[in-house]
């Protein structure tokens, strides 16, 4: 949604087993629901029931993500179930907190997410069996609850846990010593020019008049929600018809939330801007500490003119780099618009790792990888054009200020990446203990079906 601060892109590729087993807890019970009678308990965990249809299903995920090569058995599959059910059943007793403003942004975000893969909510209701909207909403909610649960306990349980360089030392020569140092793939560093492209003063005043007529509709009548559906960019629209549900603590931009939890229950705000264009908002109904809002959002339209303006600037400016008038660092201090490089010579931070290297092949945006990949050191870009999620629009250059090639795994060099795979190793061993000792305390009923399993964890209580 794009009033949520720091959204990430919804889809990523999911390939290890344990990854696609802590999505399938929480999420792709939806993808194979389709409401058809349930096969019997497999087992039940705690509180936490896990159907023999649950299993099958995750199989059929299993191999539709790893094109038909599964390498993991039924039995070690339910148990991969168990674990995550293990996770939530003490969340619930350890009273871990879960914000029901935070799942509902998230269902909703998930929801916009199957609405663009299938082209309309209709199919997405449709495609996965449910009744209408607010059923899938409602299991979509109850689903995304349990995840919340599982990532709460378990950070819980590793957030204490840290590795000191001795232990690092120690673990990379134990991968030494079985000869299976990782592989690193090609990294990149990269800075870059960023010149925006700024709408002009009757282009605003355009989306000013615009806003003011909506508003003036509205108070004479008109459905905001129609209004939204027919005029809003937030996109999110298409979904929920321009409208939230929020409290003080979700994770909106401030100027939304003090304008939202200023207004009476039917007001409708006066026009405000914000980083993500202008805005009116409608208060619908106060629930206690939620509200419900709904709100239309246009950004100003930026002209052709504008456009040709900012790419001749930048294409000057990489004219000069390129006759040794201008140094790229030079150029980024003179000219460069994006504040968030501008201040360290135009490098750009990887926000998935935040360090300044870039995996060539963990490159998701195949516009960016394309731009990125033919590049040698020191080579500059073309001039290209692009737009944030908030509609800001420019033109840029990049600079191939690094290029590890790919290589064996180094304790100097990728220190920071071994520390990681250090503490990711430890926190496993922490959480493997902690499986332990709950599976002894937690009630767990195993269906006569599955009691020949052999399973990592004494879930029978032998």
């Amino acid at each position: 949604m794009l009033l949520k601060i720091n959204n990430l892109k919804y889809t990523k590729m999911i390939k290890k087993t344990t990854l696609i087993l802590a999505m399938f807890v929480a999420a792709s019970q939806v993808f194979g629901q389709s409401k058809t009678k349930v096969d019997g308990v497999a087992v039940v965990v705690g509180e936490n029931i896990v159907l023999n249809s649950d299993v099958q299903r995750f199989k059929e995920e299993l191999i539709n993500k790893n094109e038909g090569k599964v390498t993991i058995s039924d039995c070690e599959m339910l148990e991969e179930i168990m674990i995550q059910k293990l996770l939530a059943h003490h969340a619930v007793v350890d009273s871990v907190v879960v914000s029901d403003a935070d799942v509902d942004a998230t269902v909703e975000r998930n929801i916009a997410y199957f609405t663009q893969q299938l082209g309309s909510m209709e199919k997405v209701i449709a495609y996965y069996g449910f009744d209408d909207e607010n059923d899938l909403k409602r299991e979509l909610k109850k689903i995304e609850k349990e995840s919340s649960l599982i990532r709460g306990e378990k950070g819980s349980i590793v957030e204490k846990v840290n590795v000191t360089p001795e232990e690092v030392r120690v673990f990379f020569k134990s991968l030494e010593e079985q000869n299976s140092l990782p592989e690193f793939g090609t990294e990149v560093e990269l800075a870059q020019v960023v010149i925006n492209v700024e709408p002009s003063e009757e282009d605003v005043k355009e989306t000013v008049d615009k806003l003011i007529k909506i508003r003036e509709d509205v108070l004479n009548g008109s459905s905001l929600r129609m209004k939204a559906v027919l005029y809003s960019e937030d996109p999110g629209v298409t979904q929920n018809g321009g409208k939230y549900t929020m409290t003080r603590e979700t994770q909106f931009i401030k100027e939304f939330k003090e304008v939202a939890f200023s207004l009476d229950e039917g007001e409708i705000s006066e026009l405000f801007i914000s980083i993500y264009g202008y805005h009116i908002i409608q208060l619908e109904k106060i629930k206690g500490q939620e509200i419900d809002v709904r709100h239309v959002l246009i950004n100003p339209k930026v002209s052709e003119a504008k456009l040709a303006e900012a790419k001749s600037k930048i294409t000057k400016i990489r004219d000069s780099i390129l006759a040794g008038d201008l140094t790229f660092e030079l150029a980024v201090k003179k000219y460069s618009e994006d504040k968030d490089t501008r201040q360290n010579n135009g490098i750009i931070i990887n926000p998935t790792t935040n360090d300044s290297r870039f995996e060539l092949t963990r490159i998701a945006d195949p516009a960016f990888y394309g731009r990125v990949s033919n590049l040698n050191l020191n080579d500059i870009s073309e001039p290209y054009y692009d737009e944030t999620e908030r509609g800001l629009k420019m033109f840029k250059i990049l600079l191939m200020k690094d290029k590890v090639a790919s290589h064996e795994a180094d304790f100097v060099k990728d220190y920071v990446k071994i520390q990681q795979m250090a503490l990711q190793k430890k926190q496993q061993e922490v959480l493997e203990k902690w499986n332990k000792s709950h599976v002894s305390e937690t009630y767990v009923k195993i269906n006569e079906e599955h009691q020949a399993c052999k399973f990592k964890y004494n879930w029978g209580k032998e």
